[in-house]
């Protein structure tokens, strides 16, 4: 069907099934990370049976998106009943079916248990993972059919779309999103509507509209599994900035390695152009979008937009000058404006609520929710999206439920590979643009991995520093250079090759190239040797001044002097008045442990 119209949408959508129409919906989560685990096969088993029993009519089989819990997949969820299945293998598949699509009965077997609990939790809504969750930008991930139009049009999909062009201008378009407090998702953190306006402004007699899906931080997949689950909310919200701004053509920079993103992508938009809603004259007007994919090497540099650009246009990904900036002179020197994948997730759910709506979601200038890659040190890996303001804590230990074995959360890293760590005595600060800024943090993209007290600092910064040194495009010295003499030194220091002197090296050289470097990536990659070493420094020194540590070492910020360590050391080799730090003599120490067990402070380091 081709929609000529607003009224044509909504007599199609009138006419479409629903999972009210069916006795039972089975949906089972078809993501990359369940894919891994055989949902595929999962799927498949199940569409068999089902035809072979003739259910097609009563049961509705549908092949989601990411559910978010990814620890807990492959995830089967059955409705109306509300029931979860967890970490369902290819040989469970007969007795879901038997058991429970047949005969109505739940396999307890499957079901979530919370840790530390004998009650089992049949429905989602009961699982901690999700309770203070609100799923805004991943609204449609894990409950339709990414690869069915019909599914996401059932669900409101592309009614704001229709609001927009026959019933406002473009002004109003953007005057809702700024009113809505919409800021960047990919980092930055900028007002969307203000970077609208901004590219609106500029005449030209061609701008483009650029969704930045490139999404080069280690462990962030946020931006991937809305691609997967949810196609068309990108596609719509593209044509929706393309109206506000005055483009026609819209483009999907996407690195290659997210295949299955791309491929929904693709089918999606061949879905849209099919049924009227890309291409000439849309819903009866005069506007006309249509967008293409452009597929990325996987450079780390191309998040950023100028380089990203660059490598649309065919160049090395490096990054330009600014200004002028893409809203003056982007894609082929043409006006463009570079939204990423959760911000433009947002939008149509804006332009139907409107813009108090979205404002009334979090904080007083972080507005919404946003999406985090939760992974590391943590019993729940997933996907969340909270509202801004919700604190590290929530997240860490309500959500994520803490520490798989009861350790010690030492520390978290949030911002990738251009953040920092936050350690403990800030777990309690509200994720927020300003919250974070003012304790030397940023919310980055959205990757969020925990580390336990076993995580040796030095060489998790030295992780991060190996990854943007060889992600730098080169461009500059300062970045070019400069990240890769601070890694030697860090491999110096954990070789046992290092001397004290190498630490004033880092931290200077680290605010050289904050200060020096040409983009955001350089600017930021000593981040996590800066904040490591603010917060850490006492594992640094222990690099530092010794060329081999086999003894345990004593954290002077932490100790409190209340002697317990040295009451119970066999060989007498701590010293230390009461309430004063204690040292430990390195040469007697024969790494026990009896000290480290009985300190109440945790300031004491293992060898």
């Amino acid at each position: 069907m081709v929609i000529n119209n607003l009224a044509g949408l909504i007599k199609w959508k009138d006419t479409l099934p629903t999972k009210a129409d069916y006795r039972i919906s089975v949906l089972v989560c078809a993501g990359t990370s369940c894919i891994s685990s055989e949902s595929d096969l999962i799927l498949a088993m199940l569409e068999d049976l089902i035809q072979k029993q003739d259910l097609a009519v009563d049961v509705n089989l549908v092949k989601t998106g990411c559910f978010g819990f990814c620890g807990q997949g492959p995830i089967i969820k059955i409705e109306p009943d509300d029931i979860t299945y967890v970490r369902v293998k290819v040989s469970d598949v007969e007795a879901i079916f038997t058991h429970h699509i047949v005969n109505n009965t739940t396999v307890s077997r499957l079901l979530y248990k919370e840790p530390n609990e004998e009650h089992v939790t049949k429905d989602s809504k009961g699982m901690r993972f999700y309770q203070k969750q609100l799923r805004v930008a991943l609204r449609n991930c894990g409950e339709i059919n990414p690869e069915v139009i019909e599914q996401y049009i059932v669900n409101d999909g592309y009614l704001a779309l229709g609001r927009c062009l026959t019933e406002k201008t473009p002004k109003d378009v953007i005057q809702i999103v700024q009113a809505s407090g919409l800021r960047g998702r990919g980092g930055g953190g900028f007002l969307t509507g203000l970077k609208w306006a901004y590219t609106r402004d500029v005449e030209s007699d061609q701008k483009y509209l650029i969704c930045n899906a490139d999404e080069g931080d280690p462990g962030a997949f946020m931006d991937r599994s809305i691609a997967e689950g949810d196609p068309h909310s990108i596609i719509e919200a593209m044509a929706i900035a393309g109206y506000a701004i005055g483009a026609s053509k819209g483009l999907i920079y996407i690195r290659a390695e997210y295949g299955l993103a791309t491929e929904r992508l693709r089918v999606a938009i061949k879905a849209a152009r099919e049924h009227g809603l890309l291409g000439k004259n849309l819903f009866g007007t005069n506007f006309s979008f249509d967008i293409e994919i452009k597929l990325g090497a996987g450079a780390f540099v191309c998040g950023e937009e100028t380089a990203l650009i660059r490598s649309m246009e065919g160049f090395r990904g490096e990054p330009d000058k600014k200004p002028p900036f893409p809203s003056e002179s982007g894609f082929k020197d043409k006006p463009s404006c570079v939204n990423n994948v959760e911000t433009l997730a947002n939008i149509p759910v804006i332009i139907l609520n409107g813009a108090q709506w979205f404002a009334s979601l979090g904080t007083e200038r972080s507005k919404g929710t946003k999406v985090f890659a939760l992974a590391g040190n943590i019993r729940n890996i997933g996907l969340v999206e909270v509202p801004m303001g919700t604190t590290f804590r929530e997240i860490i230990y309500d959500i994520g439920g803490g520490h798989p074995d009861g350790k010690k959360i030492k520390a978290i890293q949030i911002g990738g590979p251009s953040g920092g760590v936050i350690t403990e005595d800030y777990f309690d600060t509200p994720i927020d643009y300003d919250s974070l800024l003012a304790i030397g943090a940023m919310m980055g993209s959205g990757g969020l991995i925990v580390m336990d007290e076993d995580t040796d600092m030095v060489e998790f910064a030295k992780f991060y520093l190996d990854f943007t040194q060889d992600e730098s495009c080169g461009k500059c010295t300062p970045c070019r250079i400069g990240t890769k003499r601070m890694f030697e030194i860090l491999e110096r220091l954990t070789n046992m090759e290092g001397e004290p002197a190498d630490l004033e090296r880092l931290k200077t050289l680290g605010d050289n190239i904050k200060s020096a470097s040409l983009c955001g990536l350089g600017q930021t990659a000593p981040n996590p040797v800066l904040s490591t070493m603010k917060f850490f420094e006492a594992e640094y020194e222990a690099y530092a001044y010794r060329t081999k540590r086999t003894a345990y070492l004593i954290e002077g910020k932490k100790c409190i002097g209340c002697t317990k360590c040295a009451r119970v050391c066999p060989v007498d080799c701590i010293d230390g008045k009461v309430r004063e730090v204690h040292r430990i003599q390195e040469a007697d120490c024969i790494a026990c442990g009896a000290c480290y067990d009985a300190c109440p402070t945790q300031a004491i380091l293992k060898p």
